[in-house]
């Protein structure tokens, strides 16, 4: 009785508060429904400042018994609140006091003990001209609430009536068999003999549970019996399982060993092809370099040879007594030329011999030290010249003349390299005249280092790793894949930095580096 009241009992509550649940979302979204064909039907009024029509519309709404008042306030420019400017009430209810102080918490519905409330925006033509406020009542919810109770109160106390009539009197007639039942199952639960058999009674429902109970006690015997000689079958699998569970483990720890071994050798194979990469990008640098050398040599070579020729004509004029004074001025001019000639070309020779040093030194060196980031480009870029002079393609470098950092200008050699180079052979491919942008700023101990061409872009099923090693758009082309892969591992491992890239096709690629320095004072 116990059991039955209290489940009786939260069925009802839970069943009661459920359904006035439902009656006041109900009540709710009938008053947002109410609210919101207020607001639409008087927004021609409110925006003419048609004060007569407007309150001919909500007179409309006295056939609604639940709305009580209706203010339909405006919005002023001036102002820093909506003002009043029209109103419904019910005749037995009266007037309301006007609430557009309380604008932020009623714009959703807002409920007290004997109301709802709530405001809507007025817009007309999309422009925010005012507010509806509604307040209705509880009324009907409540009265719905109260007949829900009783209504419930008294199917509870009829039930529990039936249920404890009921009660005494199946226990009278159900009691005796059934202990006798109970004793007989519990003697079989606890000796575990099936063979027991429970005996039979005089009451139909528990003469057929007995037949069933008897027929299920042969049942458990016999899958007892079959059980025990199964249980011995088991042990003698396990252990046989067991043997070649342990003759599998050993042949997978063989296994797993082998793939460690080869796992080792493809990343010692790995490292020497991007150390291979690394030797091939600076022997194409070495061979551009020499190529550039030779120019400002050669010109110094056919200089000297022509004032070489040019003293030997003078020395034979000397010799013969016939050397003029017009022809010794023309030859010293001549000389003089011939020398800055080759002077400013051995000049220039030198200055391309120490960027090459310099840029040769800090690649194969991972030391930090001191260095100008803009001059540091600058000998990337003259080191590159002859990949570059053979295109029309354009680099802007945007960095501060006086920007000295301590970093490893060595990684960051090789990145520019491989960013540029990476443009010209991917980027620039069908392209005849690109343009690479490469700019640089500092915050707070970090240099940003922005690369961006516009070229072809990088696909997307290529993008997601473009990272990754032997990933490229060249296959079979020359291209290696590494190039990117080495950018990589320069950034976050030797200046332990970070690197972003952003592209789609034919839109170029846009990579952010980032990574920390020092920064040097320059004055």
């Amino acid at each position: 009785m116990l059991i039955c009241s209290l489940t009786l009992i939260a069925s009802l509550a839970l069943s009661s508060i459920h359904d006035i649940n439902g009656q006041y979302r109900k009540l709710q979204h009938q008053l947002e429904a109410y609210a919101t064909i207020i607001a639409i039907s008087s927004a021609t009024g409110l925006y003419n400042n048609d004060t007569d029509l407007l309150e001919q519309q909500l007179q409309a709404f006295s056939a609604v018994p639940m709305i009580n008042n209706i203010h339909i306030y405006s919005l002023d420019p001036e102002a820093s609140e909506p003002v009043f400017f029209s109103s419904y009430n019910r005749q037995t209810i009266g007037p309301y006091p006007t609430q557009f102080h309380r604008l932020p918490e009623l714009l959703k519905p807002k409920q007290s003990r004997s109301h709802l409330e709530m405001m809507v925006p007025i817009e007309f033509s999309g422009q925010h001209i005012g507010y509806t406020y509604l307040r209705a009542t509880k009324a009907e919810l409540s009265g719905y609430t109260q007949n829900r109770i009783l209504s419930d109160i008294a199917i509870a106390l009829l039930a529990l009536l039936l249920a404890f009539l009921a009660a005494n009197r199946l226990q009278r007639w159900l009691t005796k068999p059934i202990k006798g039942l109970l004793e007989q199952v519990q003697i079989i639960t606890k000796t575990q003999d099936f063979s027991l058999r429970v005996p039979q009674t005089n009451l139909d429902e528990v003469e057929a549970f007995s037949k069933a109970l008897n027929l299920m006690l042969d049942k458990i015997e016999r899958q007892f019996n079959k059980l025990q000689s199964a249980e011995l079958e088991i042990r003698q699998l396990n252990q046989s399982l067991e043997q070649k569970i342990s003759e599998r483990t050993q042949a997978l720890k063989e296994s797993n060993q082998e793939l460690l071994n080869t796992l080792e050798t493809l990343h010692q194979y790995q490292n020497q092809i991007v150390e291979t990469e690394k030797m091939s990008s600076l022997g194409q640098m070495v061979a551009g370099i020499a190529h550039e050398v030779n120019t400002p040599i050669g010109l110094g070579i056919t200089a000297s040879t022509l004032l070489q020729d040019k003293l030997r004509v003078i020395e034979q004029n000397f010799q013969d007594k016939k050397l003029t004074s017009s022809q010794l001025s023309r030859f010293i001019g001549e000389a003089q030329e011939n020398l800055g000639i080759v002077y400013r070309n051995l000049e220039r020779a030198a200055s391309l011999i120490r960027s090459f040093k310099q840029v040769a030194v800090d690649q194969s060196s991972d030391s930090a030290r001191t260095f100008n980031m803009l001059q540091l480009i600058n000998e990337v870029l003259l080191s590159l010249r002859p990949n570059l002079k053979k295109t029309s393609h354009e680099v802007v470098v945007n960095c501060p003349e006086e920007l000295q950092l301590e970093s490893k200008p060595g990684p960051i050699n090789q990145i520019l390299i491989n960013l540029i180079m990476n443009s010209l052979i991917h980027a620039f491919s069908d392209q005849d005249k690109g343009k690479i942008i490469i700019t640089v700023t500092t915050e707070n101990n970090h240099c940003q280092l922005i690369y961006q061409d516009n070229g072809a872009g990088v696909p997307e099923q290529i993008r997601k790793r473009i990272f990754d090693p032997f990933v490229t758009t060249k296959r079979g082309e020359g291209g290696s894949g590494l190039g990117l892969h080495l950018v990589y591992n320069l950034v976050t491992q030797a200046l332990r930095g970070k690197i972003q890239l952003e592209s789609s096709i034919g839109e170029g690629v846009h990579v952010f580096i980032e990574f920390p320095v020092l920064i040097r004072d320059t004055k």
